[in-house]
């Protein structure tokens, strides 16, 4: 949680890297096989995710409504051009898809535009 010193309060979630990439991968399925859903198509409780890059301690402050609407207009298409990459957990397989932070963040901006 964050408190700014006039007492509002966000709450985020942190995603953390072990090395540094040049992309920010979106857990589309939690559990692939039970079809559970990743957190960037499932309701947050959060306000921002904080994804981070542990080797160059770079961080991203995501706001989850634009970068959620983001997804719902664009997922497909990343899934078609940038893949998917599983996660072999004990138990379960997670996938997500590896959108180029500069592809993400133009997305995210044209998120918080309402037509």
């Amino acid at each position: 949680m964050l408190t700014l010193s006039c007492g509002r309060t966000y709450t985020i979630d942190e995603k953390i890297r072990a090395e540094d990439w040049p992309d920010i991968l979106l857990e589309q399925w939690s559990d692939e096989r039970r079809r559970i859903p990743g957190w960037i198509q499932k309701p947050l409780a959060c306000d921002f995710i904080a994804y981070a890059y542990a080797p160059s301690g770079r961080c991203f402050l995501l706001p989850v409504p634009a970068l959620q609407r983001a997804w719902r207009h664009h997922g497909r298409r990343w899934i078609e051009t940038y893949g998917r990459r599983s996660a072999y957990n004990p138990g379960y397989v997670s996938v997500s898809v590896p959108v180029p932070t500069e592809a993400l963040m133009q997305a995210i901006v044209q998120a918080m535009v309402l037509n």
